[in-house]
């Protein structure tokens, strides 16, 4: 079994920053790939990023890459998600999730694994 555990949402000023974490627990957290995910009122869940199980490897969708950065430190087994240059727009629901079917690392169906969420906005 797993479980995981978001942290570190808020409040924050656009063009500010926010690290959020995740704590896992479970062989199968150590053993995979962990993607970000987020989701804004009244629209559907959207990807964010993704790392593979050893840290080393990242894909960001187009409107993260650039500002957010995804690592992870598995002697903590915690995987950090660091935005900066926060939007409007960046507000939602943040999770992060454990992949359990390796293809279409951007489809939230192929992570069998959630957390509760935490939730950032961005204000003006």
């Amino acid at each position: 079994q797993v479980h995981l555990e978001e942290s570190g949402g808020g409040l924050v000023e656009v063009g500010g920053s926010l690290r959020l974490s995740c704590v896992g627990s479970g062989n199968k957290f150590t053993d995979s790939a962990v993607g970000w995910f987020r989701q804004a009122p009244g629209r559907e869940r959207e990807f964010v990023g993704v790392i593979n199980w050893n840290g080393i490897s990242t894909y960001y969708s187009d409107s993260a890459k650039g500002r957010f950065t995804i690592s992870r430190d598995t002697a903590k087994n915690t995987v950090y998600l660091q935005m900066n240059d926060l939007k409007p727009e960046d507000t939602a629901v943040y999770y992060c999730a454990v992949r359990t079917v390796t293809a279409n690392q951007v489809i939230d169906d192929k992570y069998g694994y959630w957390g509760q969420g935490t939730q950032v906005t961005v204000t003006t």
